[in-house]
């Protein structure tokens, strides 16, 4: 019981689970009402009960779990981390778990040591540490068996403690920095330098400065119109069907537009008597005109809404 560090006046947690012996669990809780004495206090708590339990934040300065001789708790990340919560800054928890020792075995429900630790810590705890571990008694592997379900010829109990870091979760403190004043002013510049790179509009006075003229660098073939002809690109409009570019620029696609309409053109029917745009009094029986409007020679045929409605 020493090992723990109870003393008087301390409020202590223990948690059990369904493997923990009656008797060994009792006598444990007569230990340490002693030792805590009137103005300290023993919780039991149940594991499974534990996160319905709603204990205040801070509400202990030790937890034991898994203690009790003959168990075979196993503590989930849950677990560990309202265990983490219900203890006070600066207390600790001390808690004895089954682990398996052999590395190619990978079962959820058993930890390896290693992994135990590294979920304390992960739950907020600090200072993680192995105190000792310990054979399984033939009664302990049959309650492993019984309650667990599980069967390996590895496994192994030991006891870890943490501490809680002396501050609450969410607390908040002033940081002082000694953060020296940074200098304002720019650094210095070498007037040769400075010198070196400026020009100004006195410069282009200078009669040392010789200023291009850029109308002297073309020369009469730079003058000259191109030939739109010469813009296209080699295989612009090869084929058996010409295509313009998209985007086209050098005029490809103006032409072919030009096409285009001369052939909508030419597509209309010809008029064979040439009586065709005077109206229906003039058209044969078989005209293609027939019961459009008069229009011009060349003109489009086009129909109004109103047209439309009548007909």
């Amino acid at each position: 019981m020493a090992d723990f560090g109870i003393s008087a006046g301390q409020f202590v947690a223990v948690i059990w689970d369904k493997s923990s012996p009656v008797e060994a669990l009792k006598d444990l809780v007569d230990k340490l009402q002693a030792l805590t004495g009137d103005e300290g206090r023993v919780s039991v708590e149940n594991i499974n009960q534990l996160l319905q339990s709603a204990h205040k934040e801070s509400s202990f300065d030790i937890v034991l779990s898994g203690i009790i001789p003959g168990s075979t708790t196993l503590h989930s990340a849950e677990i560990l981390a309202e265990m983490a919560r219900i203890l006070r800054p600066g207390g600790c928890l001390f808690l004895k778990e089954l682990v398996e020792t052999a590395v190619a075995v990978n079962n959820s429900k058993v930890k390896t040591a290693s992994k135990l630790c590294s979920a304390l810590t992960l739950s907020g705890l600090v200072e993680v540490k192995e105190l000792q571990r310990e054979s399984l008694s033939p009664e302990e592997i049959q309650s492993v068996r019984e309650h667990l379900g599980y069967h390996s010829d590895s496994l192994l109990s030991v006891q870890i403690t943490g501490k809680k870091p002396n501050f609450e979760v969410g607390s908040s403190s002033q940081l002082k920095l000694s953060i020296a004043k940074k200098s304002s002013g720019k650094p210095a510049v070498d007037p040769a330098a400075a010198k070196l790179w400026t020009l100004s509009a006195n410069d282009m006075e200078d009669e040392s400065v010789d200023l291009i003229d850029s109308d002297e660098l073309l020369d009469a073939e730079d003058l000259k119109k191109p030939d739109p002809a010469s813009l296209r690109a080699p295989s612009c409009g090869e084929g058996k069907k010409r295509k313009a570019c998209k985007n086209c620029t050098c005029g490809l696609a103006e032409e072919l537009e030009k096409e285009k309409s001369r052939d909508q053109i030419s597509s209309q029917p010809k008029s064979a008597c040439g009586n065709c745009y005077l109206g229906d009094a003039f058209r044969c029986a078989s005209c293609p005109y027939l019961g459009m409007p008069a229009f011009k020679p060349g003109e489009k045929v086009l129909l109004s809404d109103s047209n439309l409605h009548d007909a």
